[in-house]
This record gives structure tokens, sequence and C-alpha cells, in this order.
């Protein structure tokens, strides 16, 4: 059983410390591949500098590049140049971390949403597909993706934790959903659980979002509370109970719509666990 983490922020200094221990243990749990997560410049050209050092057969560790939407506000005018750049690096498989973000705000909406769309004019450009972060901005979201979602490859809603009206929306235009931790949350993510059965296999992939989002149903508990790959079965299990499904099952779909989505081959015998 294998399983692809599409969102792992391996640049983070709480994973940085020892990135090869991180993903050696993820190995070991049967999560074979990695996205790695670019949320600026600075963690973009950070997150390619990890895939190329950590990933000789280059068929386990890939990246996102761009600008999440708490640092909206530092997009200039070389900002595009640079990403575009970073993009066309073989292992960069999509746009972003980039989106809206109206729960905390660090940065002013209207400058999130034109940030959005130099990052969704990036993605038409080079066919890539857009690794998208929502809060509090569903509807604001589906408004501005909408006149570009006929010319986008396709696009994940990463770390879903919205309601029906939110999950039904980007449904309907079409998104892939990535789910996470927090439907092992019993204090914020219950709703999630009749949620999941809805969403088609074809769409549905799993992510880490390490160091963040520890699954609390984990057992044990990992001392310091600090969430990494090798925990994604987890998230997979309690997915898997809701869904009535195997875990077999829906580790083969969620894989095979992972690699379809960022354009990763399986690996090669040679190079499983």
């Amino acid at each position: 059983m294998q399983l692809v983490d599409i969102g792992v922020n391996l640049t983070h200094p709480s994973l940085s410390r020892d990135p090869r221990a991180i993903l050696d243990r993820a190995y070991a749990a049967g999560v074979t591949q990695l996205i790695l997560t670019g949320t600026s410049i600075d963690e973009s050209e950070a997150a390619l500098a990890l895939c190329r050092e950590l990933d000789e057969s280059r068929q386990r560790l890939f990246c996102t590049a761009g600008i999440h939407p708490h640092a909206a506000n530092q997009w200039i005018a070389e900002t595009a140049t640079q990403l575009k750049g970073l993009l066309a690096e073989p292992e960069v498989r999509a746009v972003g971390e980039c989106g809206l973000d109206f729960n905390r705000d660090f940065s002013p909406r209207a400058q999130q949403e034109r940030v959005l769309e130099e990052h969704l004019q990036l993605a038409v450009e080079t066919g890539l597909p857009v690794f998208l972060h929502e809060r509090d901005a569903d509807q604001r979201l589906v408004e501005i993706l909408r006149p570009f979602r006929d010319q986008l490859s396709a696009a994940v809603v990463h770390c879903f934790t919205g309601e029906k009206r939110a999950l039904y929306a980007y449904l309907d235009l079409d998104l892939h959903i990535g789910i996470t931790g927090w439907i092992c949350d019993e204090r914020r993510g219950t709703h999630l659980h009749p949620l999941v059965r809805e969403i088609p296999a074809a769409r549905l992939m799993f992510e880490s979002d390490a160091p963040y989002l520890l699954p609390r149903t984990l057992r044990p508990k990992p001392k310091g509370g600090q969430n990494e790959p090798a925990f994604l079965p987890e998230v997979l299990r309690e997915v898997a109970r809701h869904r009535r499904v195997s875990e077999e099952e829906l580790a083969a779909s969620s894989t095979a719509c992972a690699q379809t989505f960022f354009g990763i081959s399986p690996l090669t015998e040679s190079k499983q666990p």
C-alpha cells in the first residue's frame, strides 16, 4: 500500500533540521512520494533544492512554487518573473500555495485577490495545476476561479476544512480536494465525516500539512505533538472509516489521483520500500 502526501512543509525549521530522517520514516510508513509546499519565493526555492538534494531517483520528491495569501503583500513587480522561472523547473509540479485567507487577514483582501489572479494566469500560461489555500473565503474564491476554470488544467483546494456549501461549490467547478488530519480532530473536524463520502474518489487526495495538523486520533501520540508525513496513514484510516471502504482501496485511488494530478509516475519496483 502506497500513499502520496500532496502537501508537506519540509522547509519549515522544525522539519528541515533533519529532513532525511523525516523522509525515511515516511517511506517506511508507505508514504512513498511527497509534494513539498512552496509558500514564498525563498521557500519555493528551498523546496526545489530539497527535492534535488534528497531524491537522487527523481521519482519521490516534487514541489510547488507560489506565494501564500498571508504573504500577498510581499508581491512586487519581479515576483511573477521569479515564479515563472521556478515553474519551468521539472521538479515543480503545481502553482501555489496560493489563494485567499479571510480568517487571519495577514495581507489586505484586495491584495490577496490580485495575487491569486496573478497565480491563476501563470497556471494558464504554464499548464500546471493550482495548489489552493482557502479559509473563510470560499464564495470569493469560487467567484475568482470561475472565469479561469476552463483554461486551467486542474486545481486542488488543499487542507479542506469547510462546510457542505463550499465543498459542493468546489466540486461543481471540478476541483480536487485535499484532506488532512483536521478530520481526526473531535473538537472541530467532525463535520467532515459525512462530507468525505461526497467527494468522488478520482478527486480525493491526502496530505499531512506537516508539521501542522497532527491527527488527534493517533496512538501513541508523538512527543512534542509535531506532525510528519509518516502519520498520513492515520488520515487514510479515518477517511476510509467514514467512506466505508477499505484502506487499501482508498490508498490506491488517492495515490492514482495524486500521480495523475501532479503528473508524476508511479514508483518502479526497484524504488519501492
